[in-house]
């Protein structure tokens, strides 16, 4: 279809990975992922990156595994990032592959402790291909051009929550709300630009804020400072078919109370429905690589088409 062929006929692919860690604190770990293998090179080089979800088997427990601060709950979210040199169909439906990658686990502030790890590896395999008899040839994009996607100015209104806990052992989970108003530009098939205020009622503030001001009176907190807090940012969406990578950069304009810094960043998948106007997401909203929580969303999109 035109979506595949845009992207040089990408990959789908579903991937299990079980990992010993080889440290009995932190146990071995089982993961899903669904990804994407998106080729270039005429397709001998290819970089894959995917989302999914982690059994931890010896997560932090306060009595018995205090040691293992990297992984606060069984479940984990996951993200691989690989890169691999590629030949297919070299004999009869074998070919080869080897590359380097790496595996971030983290639940993302879900519950504490979250310090998360990264896994850097080399890979080398066979691969095979069951239909190499009927292998189908590279089809050329058609003469449509991508700007012809191009739309006028959309207005969204967006609805995210969650659940996450503070840095701090103990403090407990609480729910989160985001409130998010924001204009797009479809400039062509591929990228959205977008511009917008998010508005922030994040509860496991509450209990921080007032936490510190007992536990350090020192930073002169009175423990009634304002949980909330107010951002404006910037984004683009990549766009593939009805699914986009959503990538956004924010700046705090209102920023009471100081945790973490200023500047933050969203990362995460979209889904349109109904004519591009209803639209789900799931993204995790951090600071430089430090995680905060992970946002599910849902929103109205606006406007001439």
């Amino acid at each position: 279809n035109e979506a595949e062929a845009r992207y040089i006929y990408p990959d789908w692919v579903v991937t299990f990975i079980y990992q010993d860690l080889k440290n009995p604190f932190l146990g071995e770990n089982y993961s899903l992922y669904g990804h994407f293998n998106w080729y270039f090179l005429n397709r001998t080089f290819t970089v894959g990156i995917g989302q999914g979800i982690a059994y931890a088997t010896n997560p932090y427990d306060p009595e018995t595994n205090f040691i293992n601060n990297a992984y606060g709950s069984k479940l984990l979210s996951s993200t691989i990032l690989r890169a691999n040199f590629v030949k297919e169909n070299l004999f009869d439906g074998f070919g080869v592959q080897a590359g380097v990658g790496v595996i971030h686990y983290s639940n993302a502030n879900f519950k504490a402790p979250n310090n998360s790890t990264n896994t850097f590896y080399f890979n080398a395999g066979i691969s095979y291909q069951f239909d190499h008899y009927d292998f189908p040839g590279y089809i050329p994009l058609g003469s449509w051009p991508s700007s012809n996607y191009a739309e006028p100015i959309q207005y969204n209104f967006v609805v995210r929550t969650g659940v996450n806990e503070a840095d701090v052992n103990g403090l407990g989970q609480f729910p989160f709300y985001t409130f998010s108003l924001f204009a797009d530009k479809r400039l062509n098939y591929k990228s959205t630009v977008q511009a917008g205020v998010d508005v922030f009622f994040s509860h496991f503030l509450i209990e921080l804020i007032r936490f510190r001001s007992i536990a350090f009176p020192e930073d002169g907190l009175t423990g009634d400072e304002d949980y909330r807090r107010i951002g404006v940012f910037v984004g683009h969406e990549l766009r593939f078919s009805k699914i986009a990578f959503v990538s956004q950069l924010g700046y705090y304009a209102y920023w009471p109370y100081e945790f973490e810094n200023r500047v933050y960043n969203r990362l995460g998948l979209k889904r349109y429905f109904y004519n591009d106007r209803i639209f789900a997401s799931a993204t995790v909203k951090a600071h430089y690589a430090k995680a905060e929580a992970v946002e599910f969303s849902i929103g109205i999109r606006l406007g001439k088409k």
